[in-house]
């Protein structure tokens, strides 16, 4: 499996997490054997220390949850991969070699819906059960090289695809 530029940057963000918040565990360990077994009523300031306490472990819970909404942000994209690879598996090789060669770019949300490198808006979308391509958003594009660009691509692909 591939990694996008998404995915790389999800599981950086999660290691620094993990380390982050086995340095605050560590730190709580630290503060609270700085009471030295005392019972907190006798000690000084008993109900502060209670205080800080409370506050060091309401931040690891917080922490514990944004660890856990990046490992769940990890699987989504994981999955997203994954779909773009079965549906790369349907898809023409006239396509396939558009998206290896960097003119078409594929979008992991709608794996059967591709970006041409240079446009802004438009569209083209790969009908699998009709077996046909077509496109999008094509009223979108106001400059003139991108609507050649568009064109080109789209005319090539149609003239292979739509016989």
């Amino acid at each position: 499996m591939d990694k996008t530029k998404r995915l790389i940057i999800l599981e950086n963000s999660l290691e620094k997490k993990k380390q982050q918040f086995s340095d605050k565990l560590q730190h709580h360990f630290d503060t609270v054997k700085q009471a030295n077994g005392q019972p907190l009523n006798d000690k000084r300031n008993g109900q502060a220390t209670l205080n800080k306490w409370e506050k060091q472990n309401d931040s690891l819970i917080n922490l514990n949850e944004s660890i856990a909404k990046t490992e769940d942000a990890i699987e989504r994209e994981k999955g997203k991969i994954i779909d773009c690879e079965s549906v790369k598996n349907n898809l023409p090789g006239t396509i396939l070699e558009m998206i290896e060669n960097g003119r078409l770019t594929q979008w992991r949300k709608h794996p059967n819906t591709f970006f041409v490198d240079g446009v802004d808006k438009a569209r083209i979308v790969w009908d699998n059960k009709k077996k046909i391509v077509a496109h999008k958003y094509i009223n979108k594009i106001t400059d003139k090289d991108q609507w050649k660009t568009f064109a080109k691509t789209y005319n090539e692909l149609f003239k292979n695809l739509n016989k």
